[in-house]
Parts: structure tokens; C-alpha cells; sequence
């Protein structure tokens, strides 16, 4: 394997300077439901690996709160992209959604605030 020159490492370090840590999380999340669509087998050729789509989903939902704040209005596409991820993996995996407790926790019981209210449409319901 040939060494980079100086030419090439002066690049890459000025590419490292323009970077941001919130270009390389928006990248990963993208990159994450890229992955897990075609690990959902919604690519032409690809089989499903449920697992793989469920990580997948849970690191895009975790990463995205970091970056909402400043991205927000920039990250509708991004959100979309993540439902139809989430509605192909439940799809699927015959309608088990994945989990979003941390481990070791309970759910909660019965209907959440916004469901009880009648503000949030749940399928099938």
C-alpha cells in the first residue's frame, strides 16, 4: 500500500478543517437508513435482515436528536425516510414494531397521553 504524498495529506487536512461533527452525523444517519433499506430487502436483489433494519432504525433515532436543534427544517426528508424505514421493518416482521425502551425497562401500560387524547393516529385502531 503506497504512502499518501504531501500533496494528498494537506488536502485531507483541509477538508478535516471545513468538517463539522454535525456533517458527519447527518451523513451516518443517512447512511444508516440507506443500509437499512437495503437490509429491509426494499433494494432490488437484497434479502431482508430484520435485525440489521431494527439497528439500523434505533441508531438513526438515536443520532437525530442530536443534530435537530440546529437541522431541524433541513431534516423533513430524513424523517420521512426513517418512517418508511420503520413501516417497512413493521411490515416485515409481521407487525412487531421495534422497540424503543432501553433495556431491562417495562413499557408503559396501556395508551400514552397523545393516543388517549385522540391527537395521535395509530393503525389499525
Amino acid at each position: 500500500m503506497r504512502q499518501p504524498s504531501e500533496e494528498e495529506i494537506r488536502a485531507l487536512e483541509a477538508e478535516l478543517e471545513r468538517l463539522t461533527v454535525d456533517d458527519v452525523l447527518v451523513q451516518t444517519i443517512v447512511t444508516l437508513l440507506n443500509l437499512g433499506a437495503r437490509k429491509a430487502g426494499l433494494a432490488e436483489g437484497t434479502e431482508a435482515d430484520l435485525p440489521q433494519v431494527k439497528q439500523a432504525i434505533d441508531a438513526a433515532r438515536a443520532l437525530l436528536p442530536l443534530v435537530e436543534e440546529r437541522h431541524g427544517e433541513q431534516l423533513g426528508p430524513v424523517r420521512d425516510a426513517l418512517s418508511r424505514l420503520q413501516m417497512a421493518y413493521v411490515q416485515k416482521s409481521g407487525g412487531q414494531a421495534p422497540a424503543t425502551e432501553p433495556p431491562g425497562e417495562e413499557p408503559p401500560k396501556g395508551p400514552g397521553p397523545a393516543q388517549s387524547s385522540g391527537r395521535l393516529w395509530v393503525p389499525g385502531q
